[in-house]
């Protein structure tokens, strides 16, 4: 199956929370799976780290991407057209990160790992 990683799912693989659960954590180490990481997550991450909102270990760049490319993680820009699918989403929530990786999500037909019940209120398929 093909994964797109919710933010908060990172920072749990990446610090080895137990909150990941045993589903989501099965979905991030099985090989078979292809996973992505939104650099939209990416983006997320830099601007609560700036605000405080979010600490991290110094260095936590180079570690963070050393745990994406141990995991095999690919990484996913951001394209016009997962702008444009914004317009035809719901406001079921207004959080712009979460709202972009559904409209990513979306368009490149991929199921979210998230803790987030609410993602799947936009149809797309989640393992949470």
């Amino acid at each position: 199956m093909r994964f797109l990683l919710d933010t908060q799912v990172l920072l749990w693989v990446f610090s080895g929370d137990p909150r990941l659960g045993k589903r989501a954590g099965r979905a991030v180490l099985e090989e078979q799976n292809e996973l992505f990481l939104s650099l939209a997550s990416y983006w997320e991450i830099c601007i609560k780290v700036s605000l405080g909102k979010l600490r991290l270990k110094e260095g936590w760049p180079e570690l963070l991407d050393s745990e994406i490319d141990r995991l095999g993680i690919r990484r996913l820009g951001i394209r016009q057209r997962h702008l444009l699918a914004l317009l035809d989403l719901p406001f079921h929530h207004r959080d712009p990160f979460d709202r972009l990786l559904i409209a990513q999500a979306k368009c490149e037909s991929l199921s979210i790992i998230t803790a987030d019940r609410s993602f799947s209120s936009y149809g797309v398929p989640c393992v949470f």
